[in-house]
């Protein structure tokens, strides 16, 4: 879990963003996002806006937490922000993201303190996953309504058998056209997924070094996709 409450969840990942940063993920994910004008769903502590407005991205920021938001405009002055909830968008909310009319929607590293997913020590990580999915689609519907949004950047945290990759990546298309995708004008083709082995300081390679022999194959890793809007 990525912390109980806010405050966990803030110091938790204030630690893991700076391991990605340090081992050039956000900048990595950054070079994936075509468009110029990119509306970022969940900003966290703003390590991906800042990596967005670094490559000259005119950036929208939304999350949920004003903590966050504020930690975002921190370090990366030059974005905007706005306060919303996409699975609550108000009227206003929707014309300001529409006036925006972003190229790309992103949504990098789905993440919330427990108190707001669910999530218990031993559920296994049901209510994350849960909780993500529940949110990637609501980032994909809204991604569908803004007429001028061509693409849609999906990447999360997984761990891969890394041999087997090249499975993982069809996996990863037919998972998000079954659920996130469904019914939704977009596509998503294999070309577009991809994966990238998580730097040693992430947190999370601690509970990796405590696999059976038989499963050190499997590696936290990121999976990225880009969606596109069909023709």
């Amino acid at each position: 879990m990525s912390g109980a409450t806010v405050s966990d969840f803030l110091g938790y990942w204030a630690h893991e963003g700076e391991s990605y940063v340090r081992h050039g993920d956000y900048d990595w994910m950054a070079t994936l996002v075509p468009g110029q004008r990119v509306l970022e769903i969940g900003c966290g502590l703003g390590f991906g806006s800042e990596a967005l407005a670094r490559r000259g991205l005119d950036v929208l920021a939304l999350d949920t937490l004003d903590e966050c938001l504020a930690a975002t405009h921190e370090r990366a002055a030059g974005v905007a922000l706005m306060q919303a909830d996409i699975a609550g968008l108000d009227t206003a909310q929707r014309e300001q993201l529409a006036a925006f009319a972003p190229d790309t929607v992103v949504c990098w590293l789905m993440g919330a303190p427990a108190e707001t997913t669910g999530a218990t020590p031993h559920d296994g990580g049901q209510a994350v996953a849960a909780y993500r999915e529940r949110v990637h689609r609501c980032v994909a519907e809204l991604a569908a309504a803004l007429p001028s949004v061509q693409a849609l950047h999906l990447v999360d945290r997984t761990a891969i058998p890394w041999q087997a990759k090249d499975i993982g990546r069809d996996t990863l298309v037919r998972y998000h056209l079954g659920k996130t995708l469904l019914d939704l004008p977009f596509t998503a083709n294999k070309a577009h997924a991809l994966y990238r082995k998580l730097g040693g300081g992430v947190v999370e390679m601690a509970q990796f070094r405590k696999l059976p022999a038989s499963m050190k194959s499997v590696v936290p890793t990121l999976a990225s996709l880009l969606v596109e809007r069909k023709k």
